[in-house]
């Protein structure tokens, strides 16, 4: 079973925040977790005039969020615009829906197709950038809106302690407090330890914005175990505590059976490996298994890549690619950035497929046959022998391997997130296993199932962090308060 962990990096610091040490009686909003889900809640709870905290049990923020390749989808933005991408939210509900295999929740795919358009607007009117538009998995056409994800966090923090709103780090939640039975048992406030002590915050709503749980590998192994050979990413704080607490309080939760991992990570624990990976096969490789041999239409979303990759002999694979896709390298989305790995030294390189072929250790002659099968059925406009016709999603035309110098990455799966969770309404009420609200409970981010189903297209994550986020944080704003101030 495999135990590997990438080393963890530096979140963001407290440096500028409104970052507060002693932790309250009582406030309007409690916020669990300091990721964009919760920036989004604290920001849009803030901005309806209560008196919102965020709790993150780490000394740092930024969760899952800053450890992603930045990517949210959005469509109708300015960036497509202006790169005459014409795209819509038909096709964005279409995609969502087809990738997730129509085993998505509708309502909330239909929540995230409606808010999307408000929430990158709100998104840019707090400073945020987004870069040049990329197509990527699962995307009829490109919408994948990159940014920093850092910088990004900074500027929501920043506008919501302009507001008043104030983070805690350091401040693990126990659980969640209750009051009532039955239909009438709320949420009014958690259990927080700090130091061997236990303190209770009071508060009218709370908003789990936890994460999810790939860094739990006891809890993986329970309801994943097709990810046994998966190595482990993501945030480190994501142990699944949140959906826990939740479900001590009776909330269901969908789509575990969904919990797939990422392709292209760097196939063993390395200082130049960031937790992203890179995906040179859309922008041309090719996969091959440790013999050499092709087994996968690389265009597919990255995620079946990552189940195709995980059921090969020794769990890992090769992207193999060539001068024409390395001239694609791009330092500004990371799993496109093929000359950092280089500079890294994470890439075989060859003048020859026969040379690389002898550095990658593939039986005699099969990647040299892959290779030249695959040139030959683009030559020819033959369909191609694992099906692809484009190289990602419905977006571009495979082209042939045939350009030295030739290059490969040993390239893993990983889990870098869950993508499953608490069963949640389109107000993002954390819904009991009956399909009743918890009163007072809201949740957002990746700790939410529903949106994805069986599959994830790129820049889902991030959008659905910040579209879902920003929607709890407004309604849980508006809970009556009937606390003693």
């Amino acid at each position: 079973m495999s135990t590997k962990v990438f080393a963890d990096e530096p979140g963001i610091t407290a440096d500028g925040l409104p970052v507060e040490h002693e932790l309250p009686e009582r406030v309007g909003v409690v916020v669990l977790g300091g990721g964009m889900a919760g920036a989004a809640a604290m920001l849009a709870a803030a901005e309806e005039g209560q008196y919102v905290i965020l709790l993150e049990k780490l000394p740092v923020l930024g969760g899952s969020t800053i450890r992603s390749a930045g990517l949210s989808a959005f469509v109708g933005t300015d960036e497509q615009r202006e790169q005459g991408i014409e795209d819509s939210e038909e096709l964005l509900r279409s995609d969502l829906l087809a990738v997730g295999g129509h085993r998505n929740d509708p309502e909330l795919v239909d929540t995230y197709v409606a808010h999307q358009a408000g929430t990158y607007r709100w998104l840019k009117e707090h400073g945020v950038e987004y870069g040049h538009i990329h197509a990527a998995s699962g995307q009829s056409v490109p919408r994948s809106h990159p940014s920093d994800t850092t910088a990004t966090l900074r500027r929501l923090f920043t506008a919501a302690g302009a507001l008043g709103a104030r983070i805690i780090l350091d401040a693990p939640v126990e659980r969640l407090l209750t009051e009532g039975e039955g239909s009438e048992r709320r949420v009014i406030g958690v259990l927080v330890e700090r130091d061997g002590e236990e303190h209770t915050v009071l508060c009218d709503a709370v908003v789990v914005a936890t994460g999810g749980f790939a860094r739990d590998r006891e809890l993986l192994d329970r309801v994943a175990p097709q990810m046994e050979h998966a190595l482990l990413a993501g945030g480190p704080g994501n142990s699944g505590d949140g959906m826990v607490m939740a479900q001590a309080l009776g909330a269901g939760v969908r789509d575990l059976p969904w919990i797939k991992g990422t392709y292209g990570i760097y196939a063993e624990p390395h200082p130049g490996e960031d937790g992203t990976g890179i995906l040179a096969v859309y922008k041309g490789a090719i996969m091959v298994d440790v013999h050499g041999r092709r087994f996968v239409d690389e265009s597919r979303p990255y995620k079946e890549l990552g189940d195709a990759s995980l059921a090969q002999e020794g769990g890992w694979t090769w992207q193999v690619l060539d001068a024409r896709a390395m001239a694609l390298t791009s330092d500004e989305v990371p799993i496109y950035d093929f000359a950092g790995r280089l500079s890294a030294g994470m890439l075989e390189v060859a003048d020859t497929v026969e040379e690389l072929a002898e550095r990658l250790g593939t039986d005699p002659g099969v990647l040299e046959e892959s290779v030249r099968d695959y040139n030959a059925r683009i030559a020819a406009g033959e369909p191609d022998a694992r099906g692809r016709r484009h190289l990602v999603g419905g977006v571009g035309h495979p082209t042939p391997i045939d350009t030295p110098p030739y290059y490969a990455q040993r390239s893993g799966t990983v889990v870098l997130a869950t993508y499953c969770g608490l069963t949640v309404d389109p107000s993002m009420r954390v819904l009991d296993v009956f399909g009743d609200p918890i009163q007072r409970l809201y949740a957002a981010g990746e700790v939410v199932g529903g949106l994805h189903g069986a599959g994830y297209m790129t820049g889902s994550s991030i959008g659905k962090a910040a579209i879902f986020g920003r929607i709890a944080g407004t309604h849980a704003a508006h809970e009556e308060s009937d606390l003693e101030w």
